[in-house]
């Protein structure tokens, strides 16, 4: 039956995987890359992008998701109305947008 049973079981001790040590410690490193490279940088620009919309107000001029420009008029909770041209308002979720123009910048496009 011997044929069946492999040598391998008596090699030596020195020929051990990696320790306990090493494996928790690759681990942690993984979890800081992690962290640094795609958590951390998400949420920062989460909270911006929050902040920006928290200081939206009436006649702020701003670019939204589909790229068009507008003058808001009014804030109705989560929603806003925009103007983007005299006579022509549509209303946008407040998520949206994208960033806030300096004053002016729709007079001279």
């Amino acid at each position: 039956m011997s044929f069946l049973i492999s040598s391998a079981h008596a090699a030596p001790a020195a020929a051990q995987g990696p320790s306990m040590v090493t494996n928790l410690l690759m681990i942690a490193v993984f979890i800081a890359i992690f962290y640094f490279l795609i958590w951390r940088p998400q949420s920062k620009r989460a909270k911006e992008h929050r902040s920006l919309i928290e200081s939206l107000g009436v006649g702020s001029e701003v670019v939204f998701a589909g790229g068009l420009m507008g003058r808001i008029t009014k804030i109705e909770g989560d929603y806003a109305v925009v103007e983007l041209n005299r006579g022509n308002e549509v209303k946008i979720q407040r998520a949206s947008v994208i960033s806030v123009l300096p004053e002016g910048t729709l007079n001279n496009l």
